[in-house]
């Protein structure tokens, strides 16, 4: 990253944002906000880039995590998880009563209160009056994480007294300390780990908005501060850290204090657990004053050391807080051009930019890092798993492939643990983990969920999604040098890993782990044997664009590969008939993933319907809380059976009760709160991109598969600047004369 250009470019990256500005100003999907209402019930967004984020806080201000992409915490005893970095945004006044951030959350107090979460602009602004102890101050907070210059991040704090005299004001940076109890998930069973939680005075029951369900769990990790100082004549801070067992990382801060401001004192506070400056001076009634933080961010092999990160916070300093906001908010814009555009229903449409925004403020160009499950959060331990290839990175493909392709790339970057691991299962080729480090891509799943080991489409979804990078990119140099090798080496596990039935003449795959995953050690499961066949054609057709030879052994067996069937009723079976289907799961059933998008099992559309029919039946009688998963799945299949009313009716119950306030943040289920999970948000856009389009990644190109449908209440859809091989277009479903459905695109 460089900084070089700032002053030169300024005035024409204000000029862009102003203009960008004035147009999302009159959009209020890109607009949420939060109220004195949210106070109990504040469901935590974040602010991010892709390289490192804050936690949002109601004040704008208090203390909050912090955490940098695939940067981990490792216990030889627990799983690798991501380590929280010091905490940087915070801030915090004392105008002589009380400090903001220590005094109740309470709208007489916080008076006028209004939190906005601005996507298009990618900032966060929080405005309220303090009136506390006989004083008021208006109070304005401005946040963000620069899509620009991805080291750095701002908060800027503005302020107007209604009052003389003197106050304080902090800067601190948090040193968090370990989490307490640790547990030992590299060796408990699920039935050891809920005793644990218990032991420690906690549950893992669903809880009321906004406490986390899974916290006992899913805690962070933790970086340990190895040296850290000040200067209160630079107004600087800085530190070096070390993730437990991990790798180095970086901080520093540059404070901007306003020119007029009565300066009385500046001391450092210095202790294990903060690193601070600590400002008191005079101010005068009614006038305005504008504080800012800026914050420089590094990790090993991304940036220099705390040395390094000061420069940059103080030339971030030396340009301007308005400057890089104006550079934020125009690399955020032309993000924006690329976009899915519902007009007929406000309601999905601001759900589609929050899906975006949290999409995009997770993504990285030009790296080998896949993204979290739960993006840069500790949900999930932030590990990587198929969500990546078969949710995250479809939903990307068209509207950002550049931000796609890091996802592909992190599977050739650790074929090598992948292929340890398929040595230790007695497997060959490569045998990528349920949950992969995002740093190492060493298997990392929790001894209590031992069983998935056996939910071995991954390496499937793995292969499919290699080769869609291929057929939207066209790339045939990256499919040698990168997509080759990964789906030539899953199409040997797969090869490896079957079992030919004589009597029957066909391949089967045995002691599977289902998609509904409380089906364990199964034979034959649908999505399993037909993801395989998949990935065993694409290895063959991959070969010849590659110009090597297939094995012969991938076409017998993907030719005669058993996905069973049920003749008498004319429809798919989750797996054999042997295995009693009588367990209650969110799912109910997994045939609705036989029609997603990213395998799309070929079938007649009376077996597409019979499918259907029964996956809605079963999740009526064997279903319980159903993921927002099956939602999506649902309205594509909807959406290529032609109903157009069923599928927009799954679209909108993908609203109801997963969005969290204030920030649509979206959790799991509707009624736990695990919240952050980007496969949530990229299957809802995919109801859009392949649902409603009917479009399909496959040899044809960008095939319309299915003729597209268009909810009732709609007026159109578009897929905005969208990517394929090389070039741009506009994809636009409308209705015709006689009201049917049409898609057409302009090339741009």
């Amino acid at each position: 990253m460089s900084l070089r250009h700032l002053g030169l470019s300024g005035l024409l990256f204000a000029a862009l944002a102003t203009t960008s500005a004035s147009y999302a100003a009159t959009d209020t999907s890109f607009v949420l906000t939060g109220t004195s209402d949210n106070f109990g019930s504040y469901f935590p967004s974040y602010l991010a880039n892709g390289y490192f984020s804050t936690m949002t806080t109601p004040r704008g201000t208090e203390p909050t995590r912090a955490y940098m992409v695939a940067f981990m915490d490792y216990d030889k005893s627990d799983i690798s998880r991501p380590a929280a970095v010091p905490g940087w945004s915070e801030i915090d006044y004392n105008p002589g009563g009380g400090w903001i951030n220590s005094t109740r959350l309470d709208q007489k107090i916080f008076a006028d209160y209004a939190q906005t979460l601005d996507m298009y602009d990618g900032t966060l602004t929080t405005r309220y009056r303090f009136d506390y102890a006989n004083k008021s101050t208006d109070v304005k907070v401005t946040t963000f994480v620069s899509q620009a210059d991805t080291h750095l991040a701002a908060t800027q704090f503005t302020i107007t007294p209604h009052f003389d005299g003197s106050v304080e004001l902090t800067f601190p940076i948090r040193l968090w300390s370990e989490h307490q109890p640790r547990f030992p998930i590299h060796s408990m069973t699920g039935d050891q780990m809920i005793a644990a939680v218990i032991a420690s005075g906690q549950n893992l029951d669903n809880k009321p908005v906004p406490t986390p369900d899974r916290a006992a769990v899913w805690y962070p990790g933790y970086t340990e501060v190895l040296d850290n100082d000040g200067d209160t004549k630079t107004l600087t801070l800085w530190l070096n850290g070390r993730a437990k067992q991990g790798l180095s990382m970086a901080e520093a801060a540059a404070i901007e204090l306003p020119k007029s401001l009565d300066i009385q004192s500046v001391k450092l506070d210095k202790t294990s657990d903060l690193l601070s400056l600590h400002i008191t001076a005079k101010l005068k009634q009614n006038t305005t004053y504008t504080f800012t933080k800026y914050l420089a961010a590094s990790r090993q092999d991304w940036g220099g050391d705390a040395k390094a990160d000061v420069a940059l916070a103080e030339q971030a300093r030396s340009t301007g807080f308005d400057t890089l906001l104006a550079r934020h908010q125009a690399a955020w814009h032309e993000l924006w051009k690329s976009d899915i555009v519902v007009d007929g229903d406000p309601a999905v449409q601001k759900a589609v930019h929050s899906d975006l925004y949290y999409l995009l403020s997770n993504t990285t160009v030009g790296t080998a890092w896949p993204m979290g499950a739960c993006a840069l959060t500790p949900n999930y331990a932030g590990h990587a798993f198929w969500d990546s290839d078969s949710w995250v990175f479809p939903a990307l493909l068209l509207l950002h492939p550049e931000r796609a392709k890091p996802i592909v790339m992190f599977r050739h970057r650790t074929m090598q643990p992948a292929r340890e691991r398929a040595i230790q299962y007695g497997a060959k080729g490569t045998m990528y983990p349920w949950e992969a480090d995002p740093q190492t891509g060493v298997d990392n799943t929790p001894h209590f969920a031992y069983g998935v080991y056996r939910e071995i489409h991954v390496n499937a979804d793995i292969a499919i999604a290699q080769w869609q990078y291929y057929l939207a990119s066209g790339d045939k140099e990256w499919l040698k040098q990168n997509g080759w090798p990964v789906i030539r080496e899953i199409a040997q596990f797969w090869a490896s890993r079957v079992t030919y039935n004589k009597a029957a003449d066909r391949y089967e795959i045995m002691h599977v782990t289902s998609p509904d995953e409380a089906y364990d050690d199964v034979p034959n499961d649908s999505f399993t044997n037909a993801a395989a066949r998949k990935a065993l054609n694409i290895a063959i057709e991959a070969a010849k664009v590659a110009g090597e030879p297939a094995d012969p052994q991938w076409s017998q067996i993907a030719g005669k590969m058993y996905i069973p069937f049920l003749e008498q009723e004319q429809r798919h079976l989750d797996f054999d008939q042997s295995v009693p289907h009588d367990k209650i799961t969110w799912m109910g059933s997994s045939l609705a993933w036989l029609m997603y998008p990213n395998l799309d099992l070929p079938m007649s559309e009376t077996v597409r319907r019979h499918d259907f029919d029964f996956q809605l039946h079963e999740l009526k009688v064997h279903g319980d809380d159903p993921n927002e998963m099956m939602m999506v799945m649902l309205a594509v299949g909807a959406s290529e059976l032609g109903d157009a009313k069923t599928a927009g009716d799954w679209i909108q119950r993908n609203l109801v009760g997963f969005l969290k306030p204030p920030f649509n943040v979206r959790t799991e289920t509707v009624a736990n709160n695990a919240g952050y999970i980007l496969a949530t948000s990229s299957g809802f856009l995919q109801s859009m991109i392949y649902g409603l389009t009917g479009l399909r990644i496959d040899d044809k190109g960008l095939d319309a598969a299915y003729a597209p449908v268009l909810p009732p209440s709609w007026a159109s859809l578009k897929l905005q600047r969208i990517s394929f091989r090389g070039k741009q277009y506009d994809i636009t479903i409308t209705r015709d004369a006689h009201g049917k459905a049409e898609l057409t695109r302009t090339p741009l």
